[in-house]
């Protein structure tokens, strides 16, 4: 793990020595960390760097405010800090997917594939949830801490999924996604960032080979929103994922990380 030398300085980390290069975007919230299901398959084909956005984990604190091209930009610094100068496949998932579409579009040079799971290309209504994840959202917010944790258990996974899935695994994940909760400042700056995002009208103009991964249970952001993106997105590859929820990135971890190898070779 590394800072890097420019500022405000953000916490990464590189493993893996040799193969394609993939910086991956984490989420609202989140550490980089929380790639894990991706990072240590990855890690054994390919170079894979992930990083704390600003406000989170070692990284430093946001300001006033922050925007989809100011993370954007951060991704860019922690590039140039590793000297990754082109060919890499960009991964995003959620909010980390947005900051993915501006980088995108603003740096297309610099990539060779583009993944975006479980996301949205914004506009006024696209950061409303489905009515069952907003009550659970919103839920969350009164609730004490372990009853937090059950709640985004039903936001992130289906019920099929929670009632059948080796209990003792998924809360070892929970504990990854919570154990250190982000600073409230960071959480409220993001939010900001989410509601003012907005590529529909640039979309047209994207260039790098992409990939739109569709969690067709995902009560948090709706799956109509990846049938947007691929719309938008010339020549974009969907990959619908029928029983998943917006935790795909762990409860479909093994078809999502195939998937995404089989795309930075396509690429």
């Amino acid at each position: 793990m590394g800072l890097t030398k420019t500022s405000p300085q953000l916490s990464f980390t590189q493993v893996g020595d040799t193969g394609p290069r993939v910086l991956l975007i984490m989420g609202y919230g989140m550490r980089g960390a929380v790639w894990k299901p991706q990072i240590d398959e990855l890690c054994k084909h390919c170079q894979v760097l992930f990083f704390d956005n600003r406000g989170i984990g070692e990284s430093e604190a946001i300001g006033e405010s922050i925007s989809m091209l100011d993370m954007a930009n951060d991704a860019l610094r922690i590039l140039d800090e590793v000297a990754w100068s082109e060919d890499v496949h960009l991964v995003g998932v959620s909010m980390g997917g947005m900051v993915a579409q501006e980088l995108a579009l603003h740096a297309p040079d610099r990539l060779a594939s583009l993944s975006l799971i479980a996301t949205h290309a914004g506009g006024k209504t696209a950061i409303l949830p489905a009515p069952k994840g907003l009550m659970r959202a919103v839920a969350m917010s009164f609730f004490p801490a372990h009853k937090r944790t059950d709640t985004l258990v039903k936001l992130l996974y289906p019920k099929s999924y929670v009632e059948s899935c080796d209990k003792e695994r998924l809360y070892e994940r929970m504990e990854l996604q919570t154990g250190v909760p982000a600073p409230k400042h960071t959480m409220r700056k993001q939010l900001a960032a989410i509601r003012a995002h907005d590529t529909r009208a640039r979309l047209a103009n994207m260039r790098v080979p992409t990939l739109v991964v569709k969690p067709e249970q995902d009560i948090l952001v709706r799956p109509s929103h990846s049938d947007d993106l691929h719309r938008r997105i010339p020549g974009s590859s969907l990959m619908r994922v029928a029983d998943a929820g917006h935790g795909l990135i762990f409860q479909s971890a093994k078809e999502l990380n195939e998937r995404l190898l089989a795309h930075f070779a396509a690429a």
